[in-house]
């Protein structure tokens, strides 16, 4: 996808939600470092990358109502957020986006290990890899993002989402995938990351060429 395209769509999904925007920025990190890591070529770190991006383009389609609500989101709500990845694939394919990485990244992303996951029930290699191995970031950012409610923070909140990572191997999540994204952040490969544009981290000054493009870029 051409990377002006991938950015609108990004400013898209902030405009709804921008609770997402760091979020946004930190998994497209985490997925180039841990490609970069396993020594992935430069197509498929494109691609990921930009799936990574993108992994929330459903929620476009959302009503505002459900994904600012600020108590607990009901059945009937709670099913409509689970058609995001449902919306977001079919958005990429209205759009003529035929790589695979992109749309199996936005369309499974939220299935689980064991099957318990949504919008389909996949099971373990039922999954598309590169789905399997986003799932464990986005999991880990959720965790350690910055919230007021969360007393955890920084280097605690960390070591706290890597427990539950590991306790969710086998069930929730590939033990393949936990075991490479831990292995790389307990090594210090992935921990410049983890307050990347969080609160309390200066947001660095940087020009599109420079930062941004370059992420999602070739």
């Amino acid at each position: 996808m051409d990377p002006a395209t991938v950015h609108q769509l990004v400013k898209a999904i902030e405009a709804k939600d921008l609770s997402t925007a760091a979020h946004t920025w930190r998994v497209v990190l985490y997925s180039r470092a841990m490609l970069e890591a396993v020594r992935a070529d430069q197509a498929t770190i494109h691609a990921v990358t930009q799936g990574a991006a993108l992994h929330d383009v459903g929620k476009i389609d959302i009503p505002s109502a459900i994904l600012t609500k600020p108590g607990r989101l009901s059945p009937e709500e709670f099913a409509v957020i689970q058609q995001h990845p449902v919306t977001g694939y079919a958005r990429m394919v209205a759009m003529d986006v035929e790589d695979q990485h992109i749309l199996d990244l936005i369309r499974f992303h939220h299935e689980r290990w064991d099957g318990l996951g949504y919008p389909y029930g996949l099971k373990d290699g039922e999954i598309p890899l590169v789905a399997r191995y986003f799932a464990v970031i986005d999991a880990f950012d959720a965790m350690t993002s910055v919230r007021p409610y969360r007393h955890e923070v920084g280097e605690q909140a960390a070591a706290h989402a890597l427990v539950e990572l590991r306790n969710g191997a086998g069930t929730r999540y590939d033990p393949d995938a936990v075991r490479l994204f831990a292995d790389l952040f307990e090594r210090g490969s992935l921990t410049w990351i983890l307050n990347y544009f969080n609160d309390g981290t200066p947001i660095p000054d940087f020009t599109p060429d420079e930062s941004a493009v370059a992420l999602i870029g070739p």
